[in-house]
């Protein structure tokens, strides 16, 4: 996730709660830094603030939907109530359009709703006997339940969504921590190590000498 809202103190409240809800999110203080973020990484989710120093929303909200290698569904934020402000902001190519002040419950449900809209990925993930359901954020072997932290089911989830590719430590790294993870250290083989035990027996999460991890194919 990102988050971009020229407040500083609610864009790190914004960002700390969406952590405590299990995201990994970057932050972002005006317009200009969002374009630059986003040029060179990818978010499943773009929390806006329409009304931003340097470059306004609207023209971030227009140049990612422009970038047709961008998926990134919007949020926008605006402190602006009026129905015609919600539909300029819509017809922008916003996904979604939350005004402030807004209860941060709602904003976390609208998040992940938006989150959830991807064509490539269903609600639950099945891999063999292995299940990974990304609504409810529950996983199970076999009918087995498996207790997860929030990093192990991160990586699980990216993992579940390669559809049996390689992704890389960089890439789980990036996708499941945040910009502030250390990337000299071993916290991606430590949590895969931990999530490999957790989840038993044949281990299905293998690794790629060199590139990286993925599910086994069940077959």
């Amino acid at each position: 996730m990102l988050v971009v809202e020229d407040q500083k103190v609610l864009a790190d409240r914004i960002a700390e709660g969406l952590r405590d809800a299990g995201m990994a999110v970057d932050v972002a203080y005006d317009g200009a830094a969002a374009m630059e973020i986003t040029a060179f990484t990818s978010y499943d989710v773009i929390v806006l603030d329409r009304d931003l120093p340097r470059v306004h929303g609207d023209a971030v909200c227009t140049s990612l939907v422009a970038n047709s290698a961008a998926r990134a569904r919007i949020l926008m934020l605006t402190a602006a109530a009026a129905v015609e402000d919600r539909v300029d902001g819509l017809n922008l190519g916003a996904d979604d359009y939350l005004g402030k002040p807004f209860a941060f419950a709602e904003l976390v449900a609208r998040v992940r709703s938006l989150a959830r809209r991807s064509p490539a990925v269903p609600p639950v993930v099945f891999r063999g006997d292995l299940a990974i359901d990304r609504v409810r954020r529950r996983v199970s072997r076999a009918g087995r339940p498996v207790a997860l932290t929030r990093k192990e089911f991160g990586v699980l989830e990216e993992l579940a969504a390669a559809e049996g590719g390689v992704v890389s430590a960089e890439d789980l790294l990036e996708r499941v921590w945040d910009e502030h993870a250390d990337p000299f250290s071993n916290t991606v083989s430590v949590t895969v190590s931990r999530l490999r035990r957790k989840l038993g027996s044949p281990p299905p999460i293998e690794t790629v000498i060199g590139c990286g991890y993925r599910l086994r194919d069940p077959r």
